[in-house]
């Protein structure tokens, strides 16, 4: 299967179209260096952790490095800030079924001299309770993290630790009753200053329910103690429709370019393919003459102007990987994971993967991106010992597809369970797996190394293995699991896009 590059989304033209980072990346947070803008976003139970990607465009985006190595708990939407040349990530660490060291939602803290790190160790900044932090500097110059609901603490100078409990601040601004959304669910805080006026940017309506919950909103001061005045334009952007492009749309950054053009980041899900995940999505902003932002773009499923017309297309690659050398957070994280999960995986001559767990649910497997409605994974497993390895397409562990090889047969998964579907296949250490994920039609395949492709005798429909079904804000991805005794052999994984109707 040769590799396919993938179409990036700077058309080459002076345009682009969304999605600028393909994949699962939802609750993105923007910073700009300079010229240079940084964005990472909710990383859950993948370890490592917080992937970063550098931009000169906010189209154009390369990986950089992964801020979290060991999780303490599932990781929810942080915030990506500089100040007086330092680098802060504050991250929601919510309590997690793989781990046992949050209790209940807290806000930590890592700090950087750069965002290519190395990054500290998490800090407890004392905050309980909470999710999605924002930070802000006041006109007082003191330092201020803003949570969901919508709260607010001032945080030491050195911006570690909060030194007043959290105040109700915002209560946001309230949509018709009569709007399909999932729940108010007021969340996501993030903070500019433009002028005089201090801009809060929030999310309000769900983000994982009904396609026109999400919706971002916006009220403003002139003091960041408030009273904030809410946008006569309210919401600034919303899915209207499902008939749009993109559903869910959300959880927003606005922030500024050099030019002084303003723009947008935000997640949204591709319309009927949810699927993927809540992928990041760029949209130019305008001004009023009174000083409200409004979102500039009729469509942003249709090209738009780039913010920077100049540098040229970088598609964010396909996850092939042939393991001469660890691609952690670029191309592979592992789900679940648990103390130096990085020590069962060495690379060379394939990457060679512990055995772990009975079956996939518990195996932590190694999972990488879904980046395209259609597309292909395939790789060659070699079992050592009592082990199973397999490739899935893999959402949780209650929910995954695929096979598994453990040396004399072939086991079938469907539902997140192993199936009674007995599929022939000649005994031996090594086996060739396909998977072909066809929108949302699944079709496996396996052969001896040399021999002819055997089609798998199920197929598979997983266009229902979304959050809105499963009750849990990942995606559907390309996974590789050993579990068992003794170790998996993995070589020559590749992803490839496909065309054509299943």
């Amino acid at each position: 299967m040769p590799d396919a590059p993938r179409s990036a989304p700077d058309l080459g033209d002076g345009t682009y179209r969304n999605p600028v980072v393909p994949g699962d990346r939802p609750d993105p947070a923007v910073l700009r260096v300079g010229d240079q803008y940084y964005l990472t976003y909710s990383s859950f139970d993948a370890s490592p952790g917080l992937a970063i990607w550098r931009s000169p465009d906010l189209v154009n985006w390369t990986f950089v490095t992964c801020a979290l190595e060991q999780p303490l708990s599932t990781v929810f939407a942080p915030d990506f800030i500089e100040h007086d040349g330092r680098f802060y990530l504050y991250i929601p660490f919510i309590p997690s079924a793989w781990s046992e060291a949050i209790a209940e939602p807290q806000i930590w803290v890592i700090h950087a001299d750069s965002p290519e790190g190395p990054w500290s160790e998490p800090v407890f900044t004392g905050v309980s309770g909470a999710i999605d932090p924002g930070h802000a500097v006041g006109e007082d110059g003191e330092r201020y993290l803003f949570v969901n609901g919508i709260r607010r603490c001032r945080l030491s100078p050195d911006g570690l630790h909060a030194v007043t409990g959290l105040e109700q601040v915002y209560d946001g601004w309230r949509y018709p009753d009569e709007w399909i959304t999932e729940a108010y669910a007021l969340e996501g805080p993030k903070l500019f200053r433009r002028g005089e006026w201090f801009y809060l940017v929030s999310a309000v309506g769900g983000t994982g329910g009904p396609a026109t919950g999400h919706m971002v909103i916006v009220a403003r001061s002139r003091s960041v103690h408030g009273p904030w005045e809410n946008a006569p334009g309210n919401p600034i952007a919303r899915t209207w429709s499902t008939g749009e492009a993109w559903w869910s749309r959300g959880h927003a950054t606005i922030l500024d370019a050099p030019d002084g053009s303003w723009w947008m980041v935000s997640h949204g899900y591709a319309n009927g393919y949810r699927t993927l995940g809540r992928q990041a999505l760029l949209e130019p902003i305008g001004w009023t003459e009174d000083g409200w932002p409004v979102a500039a773009a009729q469509d942003i499923g249709v090209p738009l102007r780039k913010p920077v017309a100049a540098s040229g297309p970088v598609a964010v690659p396909a996850p092939s990987d042939d393991f001469a050398a660890p691609a952690w957070g670029e191309r592979w994280v592992f789900d679940n994971p648990g103390p130096d999960e990085q020590a069962r995986a060495r690379f060379g001559d394939g990457l060679v993967l512990a055995a772990k767990g009975t079956s996939p649910a518990d195996s932590s497997p190694l999972t990488t991106w879904s980046m395209d409605d259609a597309y292909e994974v395939e790789v060659e497993a070699e079992v050592r010992g009592d082990a199973t390895g397999g490739l899935l397409l893999y959402f949780n562990d209650r929910m995954f597809f695929g096979m598994g090889w453990d040396g004399s047969g072939l086991a079938s998964y469907a539902g997140g369970i192993r199936t009674h579907w007995r599929e022939p296949a000649e005994p031996g250490a090594t086996i060739q797996l396909r998977l072909r994920n066809d929108r949302h039609i699944v079709t496996c395949w396996h052969r001896r190394p040399g021999e002819d492709w055997v089609r798998h005798g199920v197929r598979y429909d997983t266009s229902g293995v979304h959050s809105a079904t499963m009750n849990d804000l990942k995606s559907l991805r390309p996974a590789l699991f050993a579990a068992g005794d003794g170790e998996v052999v993995f070589r020559r994984f590749r992803y490839r896009a496909i065309e054509g109707d299943a």
